[in-house]
C-alpha cells in the first residue's frame, strides 16, 4: 500500500534504527535558523582579512573618500550579495522545491468547493493552509529583499564617494553630484538599477503567491545580476563582452547555488520535523530499497532536487569563473605573481572544495539519510553547515577580489583606434575564404546555453530510449546541427565581422531568423522533454509542469497565434533596422545579446507554427500556412530591395566611423546586406514551403487512411446513408409528378 502524504514523514529505515535503539533527535534533523547567519559572518571576517593583509584598501595619495568610505563600502557590497542571493534562493525554492500547500489532494477537493466563497475567503482559506516551509521561505525572502533594497542604496551612495573622493555629506550639492552621476554615469545607472530591481521585488514579495507571480519576480530580480555583470570592469581587455558574459554567468552560478543552501538552511528544521509530509522522487533517486515508492520524506525530496540545482550551479560557477579570471589576466605568471591571481587561486581552492562537499552529498549523505541511518543524517547537515561558512568565505574573497585591479588595463589606452573606441576590440583581418572559418570570438553567454541545451536533449533522448520508448535520430541529428549553426554565428567569423560589416551583420541576423530555427524546431525538443521528465505528484512545478504551464499560457496563445507569429517575424525588421533600435543593438552589449534572443525566438516561433510537431496552442491549416509563407517571402524581397535603393547609411555613427581599411565602402556595404537579405530569405523560405507541402500530403493520406478503416469497421456506412437520403429525395420528388 502506497503511504499517504499524512502519514509518510519519515523513510523505513529510520523505523529500523529506532528498532535498534538508536533514535534521531528532533534538534539533530536540521540546522537552527540562526546558522544562515554564519555565511555573511565568514564572508565579512575573509573581507577584512584579505583586504588588510594584501594592503588593497589603503589610502591613496588622488582622490581619497576617507577610512569610512574605504572601509564602508567593501562591507556594503558583501551583505547586499548576501541579501541578494538570499531573495533569490529563497523564490528559487518557492516555485520549484518545496509545496505551496501542505497536501495538493486535499487542495483540489477544496478548490472544487470554493465557488461556494468569495474571492477574498478563497485566497484566506488558501493561505491559512500553505506548507508552513513555504511561507518561512516567502517570509525569509521578503524580509531579505527588504535588507538588500537598503544596502543596495548604501552602496550606491558609498560608490559614488569612493569614485568622487569625497565623503558622504547631507549638502545639496553633494546630492547635485550624486544625481548626475546615477544619471549621467554608466556605473551610476547600474547601480541605480539594481535599487529600482531590489525595490520592486521586495514589494511583489510582500503580495505575490502564485506561483507564476513568484516565478515573474524571480526573472525581475535576475535583473539586478545583469547589471552587476555590465559595471564590472574588464572595458580595456580584450574581450570585453566575453569579460561581461562569464561574470554574468558567475553570478547566476553563485544566486542558484549559494542562495539555494541559505534557503535549504533555513528551512531545514521544518522540512525534517515528523509531520513535514512527503514529496516526490524521481525513478533514478529512489533507490533499490523503495523501487515501486514514487514519494519519500520531504527532507530527502529536498535535498535531493537541491542536489541537481547544485551542481548545474558548481559547473557554472567554476567555468565563468576561469574564463573570467583568463580575460583578466594578460599571462599564467600573473597568478602567482600578483594578488589578484593570489586571490583568484585561493577562492577557485575554496571553489573546489565545495564542490568535493557536494559530490559527497550526492553520493553518500543523502542516500543514507534516505535510508535512515542516524550518522550520516548528522553527518549531512554538518556538511552543509560547513559548507555555508565555505561559501562565505568565498563570498567575501569575491569582494575583495572585485576591488583589486587586474593586470589587464580596466579603461582604454589614449592611443586606441575607432574602431577599438566603437566597437571594444581590434579590427579584424580582411575576411577571405579562410577567416570565416578561423574567426572566432566566443560569446560565452551563448555557449553556456548552446551546451545546457545540447544536454538537456541528450539527456532526454537517452532516457527515452532506455524506457523503451522510440524517438527518430534524424531528429537528433537535426537538433545538434541546429546548435552547432548556433554557436557559429554566435561566436564564429558572422559575429567578428558583425561588428564592423553590416552584410556579414545582415547574414547573422538571417541566419537567426531563417536558418537556425529550422533545424531546432525539427528537433521536437518540447515532445521528447515530456516524454523523458517525470511528473511530480506533491503539488511543486518541476521542470515537465512548468513547460506545461508555459505551452498552454495565455502568452504562448498570443506568441503562437500565426497572424502575430508572421506580423513579429516579417515586422521585427522594420523595426530593428529603420529606427534608432539598431544602434541600441550594435552600442550596448544588452542590446546585442536582445537581437540574437530576439530574432532566434521569433524564427523559432514562426517555424514552429509551420513545421513543427511540439505542442502549441493552436495551429493553423495547410492553406493558411502557404499563405504566411508566400506574404513572408514578398516582405523579404520587399525590406531587401528598399535596402539596396538606399543612400542613406543606417546607424551611421557605428559603421561610418570604424575606419575600416579594407572591403566596400559602408553604403555599397549595406546594399550588399540588403541583397543578401533577399537572397537568404527566399531559400529558406522556398525550402519551409516544399516541408508544409509534404506534411500536408502526408496529413492527408493519414485522414484517408483513417475514413478507409472506419469504413472497413461499418460497411460504409455514412456514405450509405448519404446516398439513401437522395434516393429518398428522387423518390419524393417523382411522387410529386
Amino acid at each position: 500500500m502506497k503511504p499517504t502524504p499524512s502519514t509518510t514523514s519519515a523513510p523505513s529505515g529510520r523505523s529500523r534504527a529506532a528498532s535498534a535503539g538508536e533514535t534521531v533527535p528532533e534538534n539533530k534533523r536540521g540546522l537552527s535558523r540562526q546558522w544562515v547567519w554564519a555565511f555573511p559572518f565568514a564572508a565579512l571576517t575573509f573581507l577584512l582579512v584579505t583586504l588588510a593583509l594584501l594592503g588593497i584598501n589603503a589610502a591613496t595619495d588622488l582622490a581619497d573618500a576617507g577610512r569610512f568610505v574605504r572601509w564602508s563600502l567593501p562591507v556594503a557590497e558583501t551583505l547586499h550579495n548576501f541579501t541578494m542571493i538570499s531573495v533569490m534562493g529563497s523564490l528559487l525554492f518557492a516555485i520549484g522545491i518545496v509545496p505551496r500547500f501542505s497536501d495538493s489532494t486535499w487542495r483540489k477537493n477544496r478548490i472544487n468547493m470554493a465557488h461556494k466563497y468569495s474571492a477574498e475567503q478563497r485566497q484566506k482559506n488558501l493561505e491559512r493552509d500553505e506548507y508552513p516551509p513555504f511561507v518561512s521561505l516567502l517570509n525569509f525572502g521578503a524580509a531579505m529583499a527588504v535588507a538588500w533594497t537598503i544596502l543596495a542604496l548604501c552602496v550606491l551612495i558609498l560608490a559614488y564617494a569612493d569614485i568622487s573622493g569625497r565623503p558622504v555629506s547631507l549638502t545639496s550639492a553633494y546630492t547635485s553630484e550624486l544625481t548626475s552621476y546615477i544619471t549621467t554615469i554608466d556605473a551610476g545607472k547600474q547601480q541605480a538599477t539594481t535599487v529600482i530591481v531590489a525595490a520592486v521585488v521586495a514589494t511583489l514579495i510582500f503580495g505575490v503567491r502564485s506561483l507564476m507571480g513568484l516565478f515573474l519576480t524571480l526573472a525581475l530580480s535576475l535583473i539586478a545580476l545583469v547589471s552587476m555583470a555590465l559595471g564590472g570592469h574588464s572595458s580595456g581587455g580584450d574581450d570585453h563582452m566575453g569579460a561581461v558574459n562569464s561574470l554574468g554567468l558567475h553570478l547566476l552560478g553563485v544566486a542558484l547555488w549559494c542562495g539555494g543552501l541559505i534557503a535549504l538552511a533555513y528551512i531545514s528544521r521544518q522540512v525534517s520535523a515528523q509531520d513535514a509530509g512527503s514529496g516526490t522522487l524521481t525513478e533514478s533517486a529512489r533507490g533499490s530499497e523503495s523501487a515501486t515508492e514514487r514519494r519519500a520524506p520531504m527532507a530527502v525530496v529536498v535535498l535531493r532536487r537541491y542536489s541537481v540545482l547544485a551542481l548545474g550551479g558548481f559547473v557554472l560557477v567554476t567555468l565563468s569563473g576561469i574564463v573570467n579570471a583568463s580575460v583578466r589576466m594578460n599571462s599564467w605568471d600573473e597568478i602567482f605573481t600578483t594578488s589578484y591571481g593570489q586571490l583568484v587561486i585561493a577562492k577557485l581552492m575554496l571553489t573546489l572544495v565545495l564542490g568535493a562537499i557536494g559530490a559527497l552529498h550526492r553520493m553518500s549523505l543523502i542516500p543514507g539519510m534516505q535510508r535512515g541511518e542516524v550518522g550520516l543524517i548528522r553527518g549531512l547537515w554538518t556538511a552543509i553547515l560547513v559548507e555555508i561558512v565555505l561559501m562565505g568565505a568565498t563570498s567575501g574573497l569575491a569582494v575583495s577580489l572585485s576591488r583589486t585591479p587586474p593586470p589587464v588595463p580596466e579603461t582604454l589606452s589614449e592611443d586606441a583606434s575607432p574602431v577599438r573606441i566603437i566597437t571594444w576590440y581590434d579590427m579584424p583581418p580582411e575576411p577571405h575564404r579562410a577567416e570565416w572559418f578561423t574567426q572566432w570570438r566566443f560569446d560565452w553567454f551563448w555557449v553556456a546555453v548552446i551546451l545546457f541545451l545540447a544536454f538537456a536533449y541528450l539527456w532526454a533522448f537517452v532516457k527515452v530510449k532506455r524506457a523503451g520508448g522510440q524517438w527518430p535520430i534524424v531528429r537528433l541529428l537535426s537538433w545538434f546541427v541546429g546548435l552547432f549553426l548556433l554557436n557559429y554565428v554566435t561566436s564564429g567569423a558572422l559575429a567578428v565581422y558583425g561588428r564592423v560589416l553590416f552584410s556579414a551583420h545582415m547574414v547573422e541576423h538571417m541566419s537567426l531568423t531563417m536558418i537556425v530555427p529550422i533545424f531546432l524546431v525539427l528537433g521536437a525538443p518540447v515532445t521528447l522533454l515530456l516524454m523523458a521528465l517525470e511528473p511530480r505528484q506533491d503539488g511543486t512545478r518541476g521542470p515537465r509542469e512548468w513547460i506545461l504551464r508555459l505551452v498552454h499560457s495565455g502568452w504562448s496563445k498570443v506568441i503562437t497565434n500565426p497572424i502575430f507569429a508572421a506580423v513579429n517575424f516579417a515586422g521585427s525588421i522594420v523595426v530593428v533596422y529603420f529606427t534608432p533600435m539598431l544602434n541600441f543593438v550594435l552600442k550596448y552589449h544588452v542590446g546585442h545579446e536582445f537581437m540574437i534572443l530576439h530574432f532566434l525566438i521569433t524564427g523559432y516561433i514562426f517555424s514552429l507554427v509551420l513545421i513543427g510537431i511540439d505542442p502549441i496552442p493552436n495551429r493553423p491549416g495547410y492553406p493558411f500556412r502557404l499563405i504566411m509563407l508566400i506574404a513572408t517571402l514578398g516582405y523579404h524581397a520587399f525590406v531587401g530591395i528598399a535596402m539596396m535603393s538606399m543612400d542613406t547609411l543606417l546607424a551611421a555613427s557605428w559603421f561610418g566611423n570604424l575606419g575600416r581599411p579594407w572591403g566596400l565602402s559602408a553604403i555599397d556595404d549595406q546594399k550588399l546586406g540588403g541583397s543578401l537579405m533577399w537572397g537568404i530569405g527566399e531559400i529558406p523560405t522556398m525550402i519551409i514551403a516544399v516541408m508544409v507541402g509534404v506534411l500536408w500530403a502526408q496529413n492527408d493520406k493519414k485522414v484517408q487512411r483513417r475514413f478507409d478503416r472506419k469504413e472497413e469497421r461499418d460497411g460504409d456506412a455514412e456514405l450509405n446513408a448519404y446516398n439513401d437520403m437522395f434516393l429518398d429525395l428522387n423518390e419524393r420528388d417523382e411522387r410529386r409528378k
